[in-house]
């Protein structure tokens, strides 16, 4: 059933939370675009007042973000999307993975980086080597052509972001932090370095990252998104951007040619059967947010993005934590619980055992056999749940078998006034990718490549044509009850995702925190939890208490506490979340307060 408003705001004094939230939920009952750059919010939302709907407006803040913050995404990269249907109720994903180059071979990878047999390895992120098919470009077109309204066209969707690139636009704070970090890399990387740095006379060659407030212009990132808007895939997949990213590869001494990126805008985007757990949050929390007609919360069911994305961690990490209920290996939580050792242990455990699992399973599924609804059956959850202690953290695990029972991105959605939701995330993968800029394009190629296995035989080992293991993941909640909507989230930052997807949604659903409250909830983050990674390290944010801290070493974890610059590890997300007020729909959203952005409300 849809909720009403006390669902979104569990307590009479919902403003007053354990914690500083620094600001309020957003409300608007005609739409609402939460994005990590207020520029490119203004995009999605003067789509909107076009008459567009939340996919056209998805697509024009992906092209903005890429303008304002390509330190974090841009058409050089990937992107995954869910959209639901207000009309039909149904859940739509789409994968916009780009693939390795055909002309490589594991073999010739491991030799160009001079690994002995058997010595592990990695692709270095700031290498050739680490580029796949850009999947952004095809993505963007896809996302229109499947779900948008039709009212407009590509160049009026890309119009907002081509503004912003031939006229100039003023840098944000993180933003600036960003790109000055990576300053180095960007001039190390390719000979088209000026074309992503702002042009000083007093600098070192003349550029330099742009600082807060600078104003930047990117042209040739214009001229790309003008020949995507007007001559679609083709003008990006063939032609003169294609023959530049091909030159830049090869000269670095990659494997990218013509026909992997024809090949990409033939195939490349696929439309996919998302994946979901029906969850209740009862099984986590004494005290439940009632139903619209005062019962109990009636459940959710959370939907994720299929493999190659890392979804189904979050699914299956939630799965576990029910079923440690259901046993008695961790008690119903009180609301006073909140972020205390007992309850962070049991998400820690959980995620650590979801983890295991996905860094051997998860990969392409068009390559490998990936056992989906095997790792998110019942039966294999309350299995894997065994691996749990509530008195101590578990020593390193290896994966299951079902079949036999930092990084940056930007995550946003968009509502609109028929009642769709889209969840939408690009990424370049970490930063600025490899860094590396085709000539005369503008953006910068992504380094997805590094998080293939270079070891024989494992399921996400690189072979030609095959997509990665992949960290961006959007999400969507549904009302069990009718297949309403319930809220489309999402918390960027690699290996984080999943971690914030369980963080954000036990925050609201468990412990009733408004969106923005849900966001500005302090959380935690495992280290990179790859197979290959043997660090146990539970980063902490400022924000939980010392007695939590020391909670957690009593256990066990080995503790590190970030603050300040070093908590963009904790990722940024954001929150559309739909309940009805006397018969009409209202939107309350909210933007996470570790980035730049913000929800922009439609009139």
């Amino acid at each position: 059933m849809p909720l009403n408003s006390k669902a979104v705001y569990a307590k009479a004094e919902a403003a007053y939370v354990p914690f500083a939230s620094r600001r309020s939920t957003v409300h608007s009952s005609n739409g609402i675009v939460a994005c990590t750059q207020p520029l490119a919010a203004a995009a999605g939302h003067r789509i909107l007042s076009q008459g567009g709907n939340a996919a056209d407006a998805a697509v024009a803040v992906a092209a903005a973000i890429n303008m304002a913050e390509p330190c974090s995404t841009g058409i050089g990269g990937d992107m995954f999307c869910l959209f639901y249907n207000s009309k039909t109720k149904k859940v739509h994903a789409l994968n916009g993975s780009g693939r390795y180059p055909g002309a490589a071979s594991l073999e010739q990878v491991r030799k160009d980086l001079n690994l002995a047999p058997g010595a592990p390895g990695s692709i270095p992120m700031l290498s050739a080597l680490a580029a796949t098919t850009p999947g952004a470009a095809a993505g963007w077109v896809d996302t229109v052509a499947k779900f948008g309204s039709g009212k407009l066209s590509m160049e009026q969707i890309l119009q907002p972001a081509i503004e912003m690139g031939e006229q100039g636009f003023p840098v944000s704070e993180l933003s600036s932090h960003g790109w000055n970090e990576a300053e180095n890399d960007i001039r190390s990387a390719s000979p088209n370095f000026r074309e992503m740095l702002k042009d000083d006379a007093s600098a070192k060659d003349g550029v330099r990252a742009p600082l807060p407030g600078d104003i930047m212009k990117n042209p040739t990132l214009a001229k790309t998104f003008r020949a995507l808007a007007t001559e679609g895939k083709k003008g990006f997949y063939q032609g003169r951007i294609a023959e530049e990213i091909v030159k830049v590869v090869k000269d670095l001494g990659g494997y990218m040619t013509l026909e992997d990126l024809a090949y990409h805008a033939e195939v490349g985007t696929q439309e996919v059967d998302a994946i979901s757990l029906e969850f209740t949050g009862q099984d986590i929390v004494s005290k439940q947010t009632p139903g619209t007609d005062g019962s109990p919360n009636q459940g959710v069911r959370v939907w994720e993005h299929p493999p190659n994305g890392q979804g189904i961690v979050a699914l299956m990490a939630l799965g576990i934590m029910e079923e440690l209920e259901k046993t008695g290996k961790i008690p119903k939580f009180r609301e006073d619980q909140h972020n205390s050792p007992e309850y962070l242990h049991a998400v820690i455990e959980s995620l650590r055992i979801a983890f295991a699992d996905a860094a051997w399973w998860v990969a392409d599924p068009d390559v490998e056999k990936v056992p989906s609804q095997g790792l998110l059956a019942r039966e294999y959850l309350a299995e894997r749940a065994k691996l749990f202690s509530p008195e101590r953290a578990a020593d390193l695990m290896d994966h299951g078998s079902p079949a036999h029972n930092h990084c940056d991105t930007v995550y946003f959605n968009v509502t609109d006034q028929e009642g769709n939701g889209i969840s939408f995330i690009n990424s370049n993968y970490a930063g600025f990718g490899t860094a590396i800029i085709p000539r005369g394009c503008g953006f910068t190629l992504q380094n997805r490549g590094a998080n293939f296995s270079l070891e024989p035989g494992h399921p996400n080992a690189l072979a030609p044509r095959k997509r990665p293991y992949h960290t961006i993941i959007p999400a969507l909640i549904t009302n069990v009850a009718d297949d309403s909507l319930h809220s489309v989230y999402g918390v960027m930052g690699g290996f984080m995702q999943p971690q914030g997807h369980v963080q954000v949604l036990l925050n609201m659903l468990a412990f009733g925190y408004h969106p923005q409250a849900a966001l500005d909830s302090p959380r935690i983050c495992l280290a990179a939890p790859t197979e290959e990674s043997k660090d146990r390290t539970v980063y902490v944010e400022e924000g939980i208490s010392d007695a939590t801290v020391e909670g957690l070493r009593g256990l066990g974890h080995k503790v590190e506490v970030l603050t300040g610059w070093k908590r963009a590890m904790f990722g940024r997300g954001q929150i559309i979340r739909l309940h009805y007020d006397e018969g009409k729909p209202v939107y309350s959203a909210g933007s996470d307060q570790r980035g730049d952005g913000m929800a922009f409300p439609l009139l």
